[in-house]
């Protein structure tokens, strides 16, 4: 089946379309509906009558965007019609969505004169928070955009012209970085001379590049003051030359910019530019010339981006209007100015040269993804845009006058980042407790391209201290291969004197069968070892060890030489996980296969501390496939008396109830209706397995069917920090260990 006729099932597979409105506030009742409704609503009306900024506050007005077209210039389809653009506004709304949270009308105007739109689109402004113009033709569309912004209170946002010349602004500050033109200084050629090649000419000359020396170039050639054949828009790029066409006028230029039609440029074309040219061929959906000639074509560095995505450097503007929108938003801007969108452009350049997440490798393909001239533009499903695109775009907005309202940009960074998940804003609680006193810790496998990234990532955000256990040449060749900015703090067992380490390996484990030269083995060889007995020793606050190693075999050395804690005789692996709006934490998932009640009843101890650590009160389920002695086994006897024994111990500060069934435990109707009896006044939190098999099946079903983010194998019950990563985790993975690893060494 062709690509056609698996997007026509799509649409149409039922319910038809691509979006729907759904209820954020509770319906279940009818004193609901008469919150929502009448009367109720009469109350939030009567605010807003009164004060009409209270609708961002009493309605969705703040959350929601207008995407608007008459159809006209709908891409690689011309003028097609309102009608016909309806699956494209609604794709758009789609992607508000999916990267911004932003929600969306679309609306299709069957109008063709501008100023019917202009009065059509201004009426509507009670309603939204913001106007995303879209596949409107030139030159109406610069006049619907420039009457709209004067008429309008919000923002208004033709993404036609404006995203195409950030995305493409950011990826030209990075390629004039890389190789080595300074913006000032840089000759550029555009071919096309529609709306979005107006705004980019005119963006770039924002960012730097002087305006008399673009040359703009439409089907009939270069734009110049004698042409009579040109509008007024056109006009603004008009310059003096001797270029008789496109391939005259690409001769010793540094850019082109391509905004026009497939195959114009050949690579003679190419051949004539400067040297190390950065070449833009963003015709869709065939680029002025394609990726492999352009590349061919020269010797020397040859920057590339185009508008497809099955080549590097693809300048999609989805990068862009979600989270330019989001920042406008949050501030309740009344306008996205010139500044804002240069905050975003820049915001994205930076990113750019940040270390990539290993989730955005893996959904490219595990290509590789490093700043340089086949990098030069973050990947569109980059999470980390959300969150350092919107503060800059926000921060602009308050800086230039048009915001509403100030937000702090660091407490509204992480308010984006909760927008991503409850993961997110969970784990946002420790590492912030970790950044307010950072510790020492250890990294096992510290020579492992994952361990090193990360242990830039700790340092870089002053989140821990990281001390790298492995190969010092390996390290450093990877540092300087990654063009990380970083001088990690190594420790290489081939170097120095490490005989105090195997000295105190070998007290504590002669009596287990270690001989001294054995311990100086183990020591050399294992950083298991020798990171366990650093943390021993007070060398190391905490120790992250496991990447590589199956689980009981990483997590052998630390009990050998750190044991449990003085209370404590059982460790117990724990998984946060997230959902849209609770969170859980489950064990035992990694260590314990059948636990009696008394190692049962102190991994509950130990788990509900683990959830206070991240501002969680804990509620305690003992689980089993029995609710209170409906079922009486020894294996339900076993729960049974742990929760009894947690409820009897004056110590314990938490409700804790048991043995009951999984639904009970998490469906509050159940546990007060039927069990009204039942400690537990609200749905638990923590949920204690009868064994491991139940938690790790558990905890996987949650993940993958359920939805849930998981977070961990949390390690509870150490004397000293440690916790085992699982094989393969990414590089985030790492960090979040190494911030509970903190903050549980902070408690130390």
């Amino acid at each position: 089946m062709g690509l056609d006729e698996d997007a026509l099932d799509y649409h149409r597979e039922d319910p038809p379309g691509k979006l729907e409105i759904s209820t954020t506030k509770p319906t279940n009742t009818q004193r609901d509906l008469s919150l929502a409704y009448s009367p109720g609503v009469a109350a939030p009306c009567e605010r807003i009558a009164t004060n009409p900024d209270d609708a961002y506050q009493y309605t969705a007005k703040g959350n929601l965007v207008g995407v608007v077209s008459n159809g006209s210039a709908v891409l690689g389809l011309g003028d097609i019609g309102a009608q016909a653009s309806k699956p494209v506004m609604e794709g758009k709304g789609v992607l508000f969505k999916r990267f911004a949270d932003i929600d969306v009308f679309d609306i299709e105007l069957d109008q063709e004169d501008a100023e019917d739109i202009v009065t059509s689109v201004s009426a509507m402004e009670p309603t939204f928070g913001g106007i995303n113009l879209e596949d409107i033709k030139a030159p109406e569309c610069f006049v619907i955009e420039n009457r709209l912004r004067e008429e309008m209170d919000i923002p208004v946002f033709h993404d036609d012209q404006h995203g195409t010349a950030i995305i493409s602004g950011a990826a030209l500050l990075n390629a004039a970085d890389i190789s080595g033109k300074a913006l000032e200084d840089v000759e550029v050629v555009f071919s096309g001379a529609g709306a979005s090649a107006i705004a980019s000419a005119r963006f770039y000359v924002s960012l730097g590049v002087k305006k008399e020396n673009i040359t703009m170039c439409d089907s009939s050639g270069p734009i110049t003051p004698d042409r009579d054949d040109v509008n007024e828009y056109k006009q603004e790029f008009a310059r003096e030359t001797d270029a008789d066409d496109l391939a005259d006028a690409m001769a010793g230029a540094d850019v082109f910019v391509g905004l026009s039609v497939g195959g114009i440029v050949s690579e003679e074309m190419v051949q004539s530019m400067a040297d190390d040219p950065i070449i833009f061929a963003m015709a869709n959906p065939d680029p002025e010339i394609g990726y492999d000639d352009a590349k061919s074509a020269r010797d020397d560095t040859v920057i590339m981006a185009t508008g497809r995505s099955d080549y590097p450097n693809m300048v999609n503007n989805v990068l862009g209007f979600p989270f330019i929108f989001r920042g406008a938003l949050d501030v309740r801007a009344t306008d996205i100015n010139e500044d804002m969108k240069v905050a975003a452009a820049e915001a994205l350049a930076d990113l750019a040269r940040q270390d990539v997440p290993d989730a955005v490798v893996k959904a490219y393909g595990d290509q590789p993804l490093q700043f340089g001239p086949e990098y030069i533009i973050p990947k569109p499903l980059d999470p980390r845009v959300l969150f350092e695109v919107a503060p800059a775009v926000a921060d602009a907005a308050m800086e230039t006058g048009v915001a509403r309202q100030s937000v702090d940009l660091e407490a509204y960074r992480e308010r984006l980042e909760a927008r991503l998940g409850k993961s997110r804003e969970m784990m946002r609680v420790v590492l912030n407790k970790a950044k307010s006193d950072p510790k020492r810790v250890a990294l096992a496998e510290g020579d492992n391209e994952k361990m090193i990234r990360a242990a830039y990532q700790l340092q870089e955000e002053g989140i821990a201290e990281p001390v790298l256990l492995g190969d010092r040449g390996t390290i450093e060749g990877t540092v300087g291969g990654l063009g990380l900015d970083f001088d990690p703090d190594i420790v290489d067992p081939d170097e120095g004197d490490h005989d105090a380490y195997a000295d105190r390996l070998h007290e504590l484990r002669k009596r287990k069968g270690v001989t001294r030269s054995e311990a100086g083995e183990l020591v050399a060889k294992d950083s298991n070892y020798l990171g366990s007995v650093m943390v021993e020793e007070g060398d190391a606050d905490a120790l992250l060890t496991g990447l590589t190693h199956h689980y009981p075999s990483a997590l052998k050395p630390p009990l050998q030489v750190i044991g449990t804690a003085p209370d404590a005789d059982y460790v117990a692996g724990v998984y946060m996980l997230t959902f849209k709006n609770r969170v859980v934490f489950a064990a035992d998932t990694t260590v314990n296969q059948d636990p009696s009640k008394e190692v049962l009843a102190e991994v509950a101890e130990h788990t509900a501390n683990l959830a206070r650590r991240f501002n969680v009160d804990p509620r305690v389920a003992m689980l089993s496939y029995s609710n209170f002695g409906s079922v009486d086994t020894e294996g339900t006897r076993k729960v049974r008396d742990a929760a009894k024994s947690l409820r009897q111990n004056p110590d314990i500060d938490f409700p804790v109830d048991g043995e009951m069934q999984a639904d009970t435990a998490v469906v509050e109707d159940i546990l007060s209706g039927t069990y009204d009896f039942a400690d537990l006044d609200e749905a638990a939190n923590v949920l204690i397995f009868p064994n491991l098999e139940a938690g790790n099946i558990g905890y996987k079903l949650l993940q993958r069917l359920g939805g849930a983010d998981a977070i961990g194998p949390m390690l509870v019950g150490m004397d000293e920090p440690v916790h085992v990563l699982q094989r393969g985790d990414e590089v985030k993975d790492i960090v979040n260990l190494a911030g509970v690893a903190v903050v549980d060494a902070q408690e130390e």
